[in-house]
């Protein structure tokens, strides 16, 4: 029997093939990962829909396959699920994907599964509808699918749907370890060994690495970028980090400057809003978005990803810190999903951890600005105090930020830039903000 390459996502119809996790001639049970696709900065981890033994595989790694695409070909059946026919597809399949990055796979390729919907692998199955990851990360949580109300197609369990019951009233139904899963946060380790002195080493060029690759040329490509830098004094903004600090560190939160950043951004955004738009050359439009999903730069062991913090403008302070150190730790742990790296109206990259005065970053295309927040230093500065000229010690700091100029003029990008350090400088103006 063929196993061809399911459904990757709503608008996914391609990607590369970073590695199989089997071999021909092994022996796979249903749900055992096959292989992993990467797919606009996600690894999709391809579950097996099938019980057997894997007799050829067709598709090499490096290479780009596509949705139904012949994967392998294997000896034995397709998982029966409970009430469903045999050779059918395994209960809880759908067209969405979460990761091993958990993005799981749903609708399962092959001969005897091709086509069918998400409400017909449903239908008859007696089982809850839900990707293998999805069910998978309620297996972690401590959470009856059975009790949570799906709002994906044809009532299909969606991760965000037990997220909700993790975090709303629905905790009875979490186990004693739920808390202690949500809050992991263990990084990979970031020693590499030791290169062989002197000659040449070659390695693959693929994975995350190369979908970097592939968006910024694509970036350099489109976008006529341009930076503009502006100074800032963050005194205020470093008193006000350090008194939400220990408010956070009552709840388990850990408060970082992004939240505040984010909200100046908001701020500015909302009187310069074709900043937050992104422009559709195929129809010739440019479309203002009157949503603010501010994408966050991550560094990993395997390179930079960036997912997207949404609706910022509803959300608080802490609301925001809790939800980046959730994206920090999956994105460091390669649990990100699609959904997590889509939707993105404008990015905003920190350095400032590492070093570095500031930076020349480059636009997330198609989106048309990225801000740049680099070190907070102490710097001995002239401010002018009753009427005299004093030097004083301030907390500084610099921002960058690159625009596509076929959109934004560099005055709009200045005035801008004037404006969210306004905020950044009077942080107490963001509570006369209505957000």
């Amino acid at each position: 029997m063929d196993f061809k390459l399911p459904e990757l996502g709503e608008g996914v119809h391609e990607g590369e093939l970073v590695s199989w996790k089997v071999k021909e001639g092994d022996s796979v049970k249903h749900d055992q990962p096959l292989c992993e696709i990467m797919t606009d900065k996600a690894t999709i981890e391809i579950p097996s829909a099938f019980d057997g033994k894997v007799a050829k595989i067709h598709a090499k790694e490096g290479s780009t396959v596509k949705v139904g695409q012949l994967m392998l070909s294997f000896e034995g059946s397709m998982h029966t699920a409970q009430g469903a026919s045999a050779g059918g597809a395994h209960a809880g399949a759908s067209s969405s994907v979460e990761s091993k990055n958990s993005i799981g796979i749903a609708t399962p390729g092959g001969s005897a599964s091709a086509g069918l919907s998400a409400s017909a692998l449903a239908a008859g199955s007696g089982h809850v509808a839900a990707a293998p990851s999805t069910r998978k990360f309620a297996r972690e949580m401590g959470v009856n699918l059975a009790s949570v109300a799906g709002s994906g197609p044809a009532g299909r369990v969606m991760r965000s749907d037990v997220e909700r019951m993790v975090s709303g009233s629905g905790g009875a139904n979490m186990s004693a370890s739920a808390g202690a899963a949500m809050m992991r946060t263990s990084v990979p380790s970031r020693t590499r060994a030791p290169l062989p002195a002197g000659g040449e080493q070659r390695v693959p060029f693929k994975g995350l690495r190369k979908k970097i690759s592939e968006k910024m040329r694509l970036s350099k490509d489109k976008a006529a970028h341009f930076t503009y830098v502006e100074e800032a004094d963050a005194t205020q903004l470093v008193q006000l980090r350090e008194q939400a600090k220990a408010i956070g560190a009552q709840q388990g939160v850990k408060v970082t400057y992004l939240p505040f950043i984010m909200k100046a951004m908001v701020a500015a955004l909302r009187q310069y809003p074709i900043l937050n738009s992104s422009l559709d050359e195929e129809k010739g439009e440019l479309v203002y978005k009157h949503y603010y999903n501010i994408g966050l730069s991550i560094q990993t062991e395997d390179g930079l990803t960036a997912p997207v913090v949404k609706d910022v403008e509803h959300k608080s302070i802490l609301e925001l810190a809790r939800e980046i150190q959730e994206l920090v730790d999956r994105a460091r742990n390669k649990k990100l999903t699609l959904e997590d790296l889509q939707g993105g109206t404008m990015t905003l990259t920190n350095a400032g951890s590492i070093g570095g005065l500031f930076a020349t970053p480059v636009i997330n295309y198609p989106e048309v600005a990225i801000l740049g927040f680099n070190k907070i230093f102490k710097k001995p500065v002239v401010k002018t105090i009753n009427g005299v000229d004093k030097v004083v010690i301030r907390n500084w700091t610099y921002f960058s930020i690159s625009l596509d100029h076929r959109v934004v003029d560099g005055a709009i990008g200045a005035e801008f830039m004037n404006l969210f350090i306004k905020y950044i400088e009077n942080p107490s103006l963001l509570l006369l903000e209505s957000f």
